[in-house]
């Protein structure tokens, strides 16, 4: 038998969630895009009780933390977090974020750190996602370019009409590459 301290959900739901954890910026912000997705373990099936948690610079690069190096910009939330519903479904709202600034004077491509938390997962895992039209500095990022090339597809959303889809998939074919942090 397992106990709370061994397993994440189904505690999950109990408290974890709030009201305008999906809204990392209020609906009817100039320039909000709405990331939508689906997480999937391992045999293609969606996760009916995952969470999604996500961490990004504002659309300058910039954080609202006293470590960022540039200096703290306030104003901007930066974490969401969001259960998936019934059919694994989760929504982020946000703005795109800018490049920050990576080891050796490099720049980070635009990207939005997440975690993802289900049952049956002791640890959370954590991936990014990077997006299309940054194809300079997507080529140019070293973390993306640690990721094997036929793999980084994993790690890019797809333009929407409205925003953006970025599928999780915890395992199996298609796997979601993940980052040991």
């Amino acid at each position: 038998m397992t106990t709370p301290s061994q397993t994440v959900g189904p505690y999950l739901a109990i408290g974890l969630p709030w009201e305008d954890g999906p809204t990392v910026v209020p609906e009817g912000t100039p320039g909000a895009v709405r990331i939508t997705g689906l997480v999937f373990d391992g045999k293609g099936v969606p996760v009916p009780d995952a969470m999604i948690e996500t961490w990004q610079a504002d659309p300058d690069g910039r954080f609202d933390h006293p470590d960022d190096p540039r200096g703290r910009v306030s104003g901007f939330r930066g974490f969401g977090r969001c259960p998936t519903d019934s059919e694994g479904t989760y929504h982020i709202l946000t703005l795109l974020p800018g490049a920050i600034p990576g080891t050796g004077g490099r720049m980070q491509a635009p990207h939005i750190d997440v975690s993802v938390f289900g049952r049956g997962m002791l640890d959370r895992v954590v991936t990014r996602i990077y997006f299309p039209e940054n194809t300079e500095a997507n080529a140019a990022d070293q973390v993306l370019a640690s990721v094997p090339e036929e793999r980084r597809h994993t790690l890019i959303a797809t333009k929407t009409e409205d925003g953006y889809r970025f599928d999780v998939r915890l395992q199996g074919e298609g796997e979601t590459v993940f980052f040991d942090v």
